[in-house]
């Protein structure tokens, strides 16, 4: 099956003369993004090409390129997000005057379910004619953008052109092609970050405010379309609500401008904070879900993650950042710290019902971990992605980086299961 993909169109240019466009069809080949980890896929492309009929020299025509029909649907992985897709590609224009001609379609679509059929935006360029006679365009290569990543696609034989423009004499023409620059390309997200304070932290006499050290944990994620590497600087603080310990896990910086828009309520993240020391075991802490949809170009904060921690034992327990789960869109990432990183030391007393070995009250009872052994999830090691980012995380962006990647792969339903 093939990416879906094809189309051109025009509109007239300076010339007030009828349009005419043509549909052509050819095999394609088209390559995933490395992030999906997925083979190359082959398929057919069908596209409509709009020109004006008749021009003069000198004249600027402004040309469309239309996607007609997907070779495959969305694959039954996750929901796309209305404006989440935008196409790029090259017309090829010859004959009288030879150009490659940049075409870009806007980040516009409806949202679209698993399974749904594919709809992407109809792509402009211009072009100035600089010589008498036919020039043929015809459709090349393209690239589709699914928040930040892209699949790029290429015949694999001769294509037909799509449209015919009769250029006549005219004032303004010149011996040498020129070409009106049309913005090419995708735009991806620009990582931002917010600069914070890194106090150290620990318990001290009657103290009841604790505030932990900023540090940079290695996760390693296990995501719906493979696993992956990130880094971030999280920071763990404490309030002491008589024998307990009231949690906020911070995340302390903006992952990213978020590359589309994210439905409210589409992503949920939790932790399990790791015990060491003279306690064991975790503590369950989580975020609410976004309360309102996050813009295009807006910044994608990562909400506090908040729980109580009840101690199973007396003396110096140390607490790290441990396993993050990433509920979006109906899909799960979850991601394992390969080494414990300790941002928490206090002075606790031994509650009854504390945690001393499993999940402490209003936590999960997941494996035990040390703040000193990690808590390896014995994922396989890949590419490490930026420092400083969650990007590997589907949280962000409801999924934004790594399933982007899987969604335009256009694979059979059952290789997809």
């Amino acid at each position: 099956m093939a990416l879906m993909l094809g189309g051109a169109g025009v509109l007239l240019g300076v010339a007030a003369v009828p349009a005419q466009a043509a549909e052509v069809s050819y095999a394609t080949k088209c390559v995933p993004p490395d992030i999906s980890g997925l083979p190359p896929v082959e398929g057919t492309t069908k596209a409509e090409v709009t020109a004006p009929a008749t021009a003069k020299v000198g004249d600027e025509v402004e040309l469309v390129w239309k996607f007609v029909q997907a070779a495959s649907k969305n694959p039954d992985l996750i929901d796309l997000p209305a404006n989440s897709v935008q196409p790029s590609g090259t017309l090829k224009a010859a004959g009288a005057q030879t150009a490659d001609i940049a075409m870009q379609g806007p980040r516009e679509n409806p949202a679209i379910p698993k399974g749904g059929a594919m709809v992407l935006s109809e792509m402009k360029g211009k072009l100035k004619l600089t010589k008498a006679g036919q020039v043929t365009l015809t459709p090349d290569a393209y690239a589709i953008n699914v928040m930040s990543t892209d699949t790029k696609c290429a015949p694999t034989e001769a294509v037909q052109s799509a449209a015919t423009i009769n250029v006549t004499e005219g004032s303004g023409g010149t011996s040498t092609p020129t070409q009106t620059p049309t913005p090419s390309g995708t735009p991806t997200p620009t990582p931002t970050q917010t600069a914070t304070p890194t106090p150290t932290g620990g318990d001290d006499g009657g103290q009841t405010d604790f505030t932990g050290k900023e540090v940079q944990v290695p996760y390693k994620c296990k995501t719906p379309i493979g696993d992956k590497d990130a880094t971030s600087p999280v920071q763990i603080n404490a309030k002491k609500n008589g024998g307990s310990y009231d949690l906020t896990v911070q995340f302390k910086k903006s992952v990213m401008d978020s590359p589309a828009d994210i439905p409210k309520d589409s992503v949920k993240p939790s932790m399990e904070v790791a015990l060491g020391g003279a306690d064991t075991g975790t503590v369950h802490v989580e975020g609410p879900t976004n309360s309102e949809a996050i813009k295009s170009g807006d910044p994608i904060e990562v909400p506090d993650l908040t729980g109580t921690y009840k101690p199973g034992a007396s003396g110096e327990s140390t607490l790290s950042p441990g396993v993050l789960t990433v509920e979006a869109l109906g899909t799960t990432t979850t991601c394992t710290p390969s080494k414990s990183e300790v941002s928490l030391t206090l002075d606790t007393t031994e509650q009854p019902g504390g945690a001393a070995g499993g999940g402490s009250a209003g936590g999960s009872a997941g494996g035990s971990s040390t703040g000193s052994g990690g808590t390896s999830g014995g994922l396989a090691e890949t590419g490490a992605e930026d420092h400083g980012s969650l990007k590997a995380l589907g949280l962000v962006a409801g999924t934004v980086t790594l399933l982007g990647g899987a969604v335009f792969t256009f694979l059979p339903r059952r290789r997809v299961r």
